[in-house]
């Protein structure tokens, strides 16, 4: 029997566990038997009694306590009190321990011994898997954040809880067992052995971690004695190498940085190849998915490099910080990759899902720790890095950086809140930090700055516009930054009203520029807002852009600013295209990224709109990146940039994409065809190391969606083909690459089929959402596969984030009102809390695509516009 309802009522549904019992230490011995999946465990943990109760409420999730092994020793008399009731609250997660007697103040001991399965649900203590001599073997693996520990040990799991922990693990001998700290003692026993680990520094139980299995590893010491090591599958050292230097270089940097040393005296990276995120911060034991931490020289590409350098700066920042040093650290490490003007592309995502009446702001109250897996998203990452990087540039970087390290070494092992960082920077540098970044962190949204030159003056009003067009009233302190005809011509100034109107005059100090000068808002894209400009400034401004006057950086927020602006009825796509225009020639990487991305988005707009104008925006499409695919070409060139080698894999994919039959030809006669795509192709399938298929082509699916375009239920070659290819190669990374290419086919039939693959035994369970990106033929389809697939979709990925993936994917792109109101109607009896904001967003994203839809349908000379921009000068 349970107790008494009216002790158990007091701690149901509430956001917080009670403070009755502070935890000092954790004292935690498990015992993971592999074959059988599951584990035992006891913890000891040493409480601070610090206001009178009888009852101690922890958190527990999914775990079988034994009653009859709980009780709570005081230090000063060791007295055993054992509780009258032992209660489990599934819905709340809570452990609630009933005693009979008020506990006394002071430090006692909790003990509690208990036991539960180990699944493949990516969330606590789990399983994962791996191959080794052609034999499928289960690894054990931590996985916390955010409120995964108490899926492993009772504990108080609020990251505000921090205590100390020691950790003992019971394995088989012949397996490698890691955890936060380094092993002091290794007692073998027969085919088992006892592994004991250091005590940890004080931290939170989300960055608790263990990792059980098979590996190799390489190893390396910082310039002050750090031990790093990266672990892999046995026989992949070669491809940890390189994250391994990365590991050790971005150590060093952060040293200096932040002013502070690594706190352990090693630093673990563990590759796993079921990993529900990218990568994990656990403090001295950095898990990764091995995608994300392997390289491997034959069949990674340029953009799989990069992500590893991305990767590893942003978890070993978390060692001491937050997301936007990541972008310090690889832009340190690796200046060629550009990656200030790379971050932008975090800055746009944050943008576009802060534009939704469904977003919500950076700090946001959570009344149940299920909610918490749903705001782990751009607003909480990319938004927030971004108003980061805001601040530092109106700060500037030196002045940014040291208060940076004094606000650490202040609130080192103990908790801040985000007043304490504004206010760390306040004193710093005397501006008003508070005021202005509180208008930014506790609103959501962003603003328009609408820019017009009037009787000689320059005239920038701030207003709230969504995605969907719809006025909001949110107002904020905007850091604007502007030049004038030339970078040399800047201001900068507070925009703390509604409008601020300035002198064009005296920005100039020549009033006969006045009529020919440019303006740009927002240099180098440092603010988190978007610019709106009149017509004749946006006139001026693409010339500009043709002529390659303005840096990448503001091309690319030109760019996306008017193609945000489009989707919210703020301009026409008409305006849109003439712009898109203007980067005919456009090689630099993120810009020419970022605009065929928009194409894809516009392409889809228009297939549901004017079907007949399909054509001539695919012509168009094709004459945009045209010239840029003749320069780059299909094969690598000696001493090209790391920049160049990604970019040519996307160009080629989008004349995948949009050429269907029609031949372009390079200067040298080759073609950039759909043919010459399965050309190279069947060369790659007789010989895998062929040159004529270079891995960074396979990774951006150039050749490998050409193949699935072509691919019916009467032509199944490619599909088969790359399915062999998926089933023999051992490379992680390859097997990524024919995923995402699989639903690119036209035929419902055959994205059926590949969909359904997705859900087999031979996909992991992380991998299978890299194949949701359907066809735009196949949305209906995917759909509907998705309805009849959703208890075991729901089932299988519901325990975690992923499951949001299949809702994103498949609900966002559609683009009419009726099929928002099936999936509301589809999803009323579904209720599931991990996907609530999700869908939500992803019904409101249908609504905007209908309501742009509706607005292309009525727009005139859309047509006439786009033939015109072809005609000019353009041979197809």
């Amino acid at each position: 029997m349970g107790p008494p309802q009216k002790s158990i009522e007091q701690f149901k549904g509430q956001a917080r566990l009670p403070k009755f019992p502070v935890p000092i230490r954790y004292n935690i011995r498990l015992k993971p038997d592999l074959n059988a999946c599951k584990f035992a465990e006891s913890v000891a943990i040493e409480l601070n009694i610090v206001a009178d109760t009888s009852f101690i409420v922890l958190n527990a999730a999914e775990l079988s306590v034994d009653t009859a092994s709980v009780y709570f020793t005081h230090s000063s008399n060791s007295k055993v009190l054992e509780p009258l009731k032992v209660h489990v609250v599934e819905e709340d997660e809570i452990l609630v321990l009933d005693f009979a007697d008020t506990l006394p103040i002071g430090i006692g001991f909790l003990t509690v011994h208990f036991h539960r399965t180990l699944n493949n649900k990516m969330k606590g203590f789990y399983t994962s898997t791996y191959e080794h001599n052609g034999e499928k073997k289960n690894m054990a693996v931590t996985q916390f954040e955010p409120v995964g520990a108490r899926r492993c040990f009772p504990c108080w799991d609020e990251p505000a809880c921090k205590a100390m922990f020691k950790i003992t693990l019971d394995v088989p001998s012949k397996l490698v067992a890691l955890s936060n700290m380094p092993i002091i003692e290794e007692k073998i026993n027969g085919d088992l052995k006892t592994v004991s680990y250091q005590e940890s520094p004080i931290m939170s139980t989300y960055l608790v971690a263990i990792v059980v299995g098979l590996f190799d590893y390489v190893e390396h010491l910082t310039s002050d004695g750090v031990k790093v090591r990266v672990y892999c599958q046995v026989g992949r050292l070669n491809q940890g190498k390189f994250a391994l230097d990365v590991a050790v270089r971005t150590l060093e940097l952060y040293r200096e940085y932040f002013a502070v040393p690594y706190f352990l005296p090693k630093l673990d990276m563990v590759a796993i190849l079921d990993f529900a995120f990218e990568a994990m911060e656990n403090y001295g034991l950095v898990t990764c998915c091995e995608t994300d931490l392997l390289y491997d020289n034959q069949y990674s590409m340029a953009a799989n490099k990069q992500r590893v350098v991305i990767v590893i700066a942003h978890e070993l920042a978390h060692q001491w910080f937050g997301n936007l040093v990541s972008y310090l650290a690889a832009n340190h490490l690796f200046p060629e990759w550009k990656g200030w003007t790379q971050f932008l592309d975090d800055y746009t995502e944050g943008l576009r899902l802060d534009g939704l009446a469904e977003s919500h702001p950076i700090e946001v109250e959570i009344n149940h720790a299920r909610e918490i897996d749903e705001i782990g998203n751009a607003i909480s990452y990319n938004k927030c890095a971004s108003v980061i990087q805001m601040l530092q540039s109106y700060l500037g970087a030196e002045c940014f950086q040291r208060s940076l390290a004094l606000y650490i070494k202040k609130f080192a092992r103990s908790n801040a809140k985000t007043k304490d960082l504004w206010v760390a920077r306040e004193e710093r540098s005397g501006a008003p930090v508070n005021k202005l970044m509180n208008s930014w962190t506790k609103q959501k949204g962003y603003p328009i700055i609408s820019v017009k030159v009037k009787d000689r003056k320059l005239v920038c009003e701030q207003s709230q516009v969504l995605a969907s067009g719809s006025l909001g009233d949110g107002q904020w302190i905007v850091p604007v930054t502007l030049c004038c005809g030339s970078y040399d011509v800047q201001k900068n100034f507070l925009l703390q009203t509604k409008s601020e109107t300035l002198d064009m005059k005296e920005l100039l100090g020549d009033e006969n520029n006045l009529a020919s000068t440019w303006v740009k808002l927002n240099v180098d894209q440092t603010g988190f807002y978007r610019v709106k400009y009149d017509e004749d400034l946006a006139a001026k401004l693409r010339y500009v852009i043709k002529n390659k006057y303005l840096s990448a950086t503001d091309r690319f927020g030109i760019l996306d600013d008017s193609f945000a602006l489009c989707m919210a009825g703020q301009q026409s796509l008409t305006s849109l295209f003439t712009l898109m225009d203007a980067y005919k020639e456009e090689l630099e990487y993120t810009v020419l990224s970022n605009l065929i991305n928009i194409s894809y988005k516009v392409e889809r707009i228009v297939a549901d709109a004017t079907p007949d104008s399909l054509e001539f925006i695919k012509l168009f499409f094709i004459s945009l990146f045209k010239g840029s695919a003749m320069k780059l070409g299909w094969e690598p060139k000696t001493g090209e940039s790391h920049l160049d080698a990604m970019l040519r894999g996307e160009v080629l994919t989008a004349l995948a994409v949009f050429g269907d039959d029609l031949t372009l030809k390079e200067a040298n006669g080759d073609d950039l065809t759909l043919k010459e795509a399965n050309r190279r192709f069947h060369a790659f399938l007789d010989d895998r190391n062929t040159p004529l298929l270079h891995p960074n082509i396979r990774k951006s699916q150039a050749v490998y969606v050409a193949v699935m375009r072509e691919v019916s239920t009467s032509n199944r070659f490619g599909y088969e083909s790359l399915l062999r290819v998926y089933r023999e190669t051992d490379s992680s990374q390859e097997k990524t690459h024919v995923l995402s290419s699989l639903t690119s086919s036209p035929d419902p039939n055959i994205i059926v089929e590949a969909l359904n693959f997705l859900l087999s035994s031979e996909v992991h369970t992380l991998d299978a959402v890299l194949g949701l990106g359907v066809s735009r033929e196949g949305r209906e389809t995917a759909w509907t596969w998705m309805k009849d697939n959703w208890e075991h979709i729901s089932k299988t990925w519901g325990s975690g984030n992923l499951i949001t993936h299949f809702v994103k994917s498949i609900v966002s792109p559609f683009a009419s009102f009726e099929k928002a109101k099936e999936v509301e109607e589809f999803f009323a009896s579904r209720t599931n809390s991990k996907i609530a904001r999700t869908l939500k967003q992803s019904i409101e994203r249908v609504h905007i695509n209908a309501n742009w839809v509706q607005r292309v349908h009525n727009e005139e000379h859309l047509d006439e516009t786009v033939i015109k921009l072809i005609c000019q000068g353009r041979e197809i």
